[in-house]
């Protein structure tokens, strides 16, 4: 069979279990709980912010949210930015530590039962367990994002200090630059690939890079980028229904979230079952 001939057959028959797991309805499900989880973590880490010996981070977070976002839906995030991150306290930072877990940890737990869907199987792990599992892939998600986001957000500033504390030439602080997108791109790399190891209830070989992460990694930034370009240039549904419309993007990009994640484990779950070789296919057992 021809590479042409193969590569149909993969993508037809990549299209009938998209079909099949209903990956739409199950984008919409994780856009829900999404929903839910990113304000609780959004507090927790801005509640962090006034006890870090950091000068006008806060104003950087404001700024890049305000490059980033259409009008009403930078004012939205700025907002709490601001009110979270004025003074330190102990009680909020608290509340935040546990909304923020057990929110998250409910995003991350319907992940996992998606995932199993994809994969065919019930989850066996019992409810402590599962959830346990969920926590903990939502910390690790929450440390790499906000890994990210500081490079992000601290980046111009580390490149400023390196260069004027070691006389650094622009090329290397070019390099810098290059050097801490693709830092980022492999936080996200890892993410999808832990998710796609750790959340079905599977037992399976893990792979820093698999088909399913880079596709997955992929649609999301792409999406992103065109979601992006689509708010600040076109931004009819924030500029119509202000807060309401922000809240709406949110809501569609989350729901693109949900589906790059659901569309990378379809990728990987078909190539599995594809694979003829059991060295190097990746074997997917239910566990009791």
């Amino acid at each position: 069979m021809t590479t042409l001939a193969t590569s149909k057959q993969f993508l037809k028959e990549l299209y009938q279990e998209t079909q099949d797991d209903n990956i739409l309805n199950g984008s919409a499900v994780l856009g829900f709980y999404l929903m839910l989880a990113i304000f609780p973590a959004m507090i927790f880490v801005l509640a962090v912010i006034p006890y870090l010996p950091i000068a006008n981070v806060d104003q950087a977070i404001m700024n890049l949210l305000r490059q980033a976002l259409p009008a009403s839906a930078a004012e939205m995030f700025t907002g709490v930015v601001q009110e979270v991150t004025q003074e330190q306290r102990g009680g909020l930072l608290s509340f935040g530590l546990l909304a923020a877990l057990w929110a998250t940890s409910s995003g991350m737990y319907a992940i996992m039962q998606q995932l199993n869907i994809t994969y065919g199987v019930k989850e066996g792990r019992g409810f402590l367990r599962a959830r346990l599992v969920a926590i903990s892939l939502s910390l690790l998600f929450v440390v790499l994002v906000v890994g990210g986001f500081s490079l992000i957000v601290l980046g111009g500033q580390i490149q400023e200090w390196l260069g004027a504390r070691f006389n650094i030439g622009g090329a290397l602080l070019a390099f810098f630059t290059v050097f801490r997108w693709m830092v980022i791109l492999a936080a996200l790399l890892l993410a999808f690939s832990l998710i796609y190891y750790l959340a079905p209830n599977v037992r399976q070989r893990f792979r820093f890079i698999t088909a399913g992460s880079v596709v997955g990694v992929a649609v999301l930034l792409v999406a992103s980028l065109a979601f992006a370009q689509y708010a600040q240039n076109v931004g009819t549904l924030a500029s119509t229904y202000g807060s309401v419309g922000a809240v709406i993007m949110l809501m569609l990009w989350l729901f693109i979230a949900g589906l790059a994640i659901l569309f990378g484990s379809e990728i990987n779950v078909l190539i599995e079952r594809r694979s003829g070789s059991k060295q190097n296919a990746v074997q997917a057992i239910a566990l009791k």
